[in-house]
């Protein structure tokens, strides 16, 4: 009898301590998820301002294909819907409130103002079409590099870069075709340096 209310004991034991490390745990990993749920304000204006912005760039190519019947903008249409998505997905998983607006709306502004003026050269011939597209690139090739300078969040960072590989090839996509057409592109936004090293080098596989 002795032997067996010591096992029980030592039994009892065990159940009660494997419970506190299970509860440990699950407290840790809690406090982890919560820990990263949590943005900065910067991080939350980052997801914001970038949805927006490839959905000028899906609005801008939309627009073009229909006007001048260039696949180029519909294909890169296509992948510009894919980085929203990739964005949105963000938004989500953060529980951000959005209202993604309707084609050619956008709630900032300043993007407001730059779909007015592309879609305003676009229009004037296929060059500037074009040379609107390579704008676009150079733009959001600028603008996610000042991001993700500004962001820590690992996750966010791991997204805009796989967007900016995108854009890079993209902008690799508009300056081959400004080229064929006996035109050229000058960068407006990032250095003349690293346009140089982009359209220089191949294109790349992205996430």
């Amino acid at each position: 009898m002795k032997k067996y209310n010591t096992f029980r004991f030592w039994s009892l034991g065990l159940i009660i301590l494997s419970a506190f490390f299970t509860i440990s745990c699950n407290d840790e990993e809690n406090a982890n998820i919560q820990e990263t749920s949590i943005l900065t304000p910067t991080e939350k204006d980052a997801l914001v301002f970038m949805i927006e912005e490839e959905k000028l760039a899906r609005d801008v190519y939309g627009h073009l294909y229909e006007l001048w019947d260039i696949n180029q903008f519909q294909n890169i249409k296509q992948s510009e819907q894919s980085h929203m998505d990739a964005v949105e997905n963000l938004l989500k998983l953060y529980e951000m409130e959005y209202t993604i607006m309707q084609t050619g709306i956008f709630q900032n502004a300043e993007l407001q103002n730059i779909y007015n003026g592309l879609i305003a050269k676009g229009e004037t011939s296929f060059i500037d079409a074009l040379t609107v597209g390579a704008i676009i690139e150079d733009l959001d090739i600028k603008d996610l590099e000042d991001w993700m300078l500004k962001i820590e969040n690992p996750e966010i960072n791991n997204v805009f870069a796989s967007l900016q590989c995108g854009s890079r090839n993209h902008l690799r996509a508009f300056t081959a075709s400004l080229d064929n057409a006996g035109s050229s592109y000058t960068p407006q936004y990032i250095t003349q340096t690293e346009y140089e090293q982009i359209i220089n080098s191949n294109h790349e596989q992205c996430n």
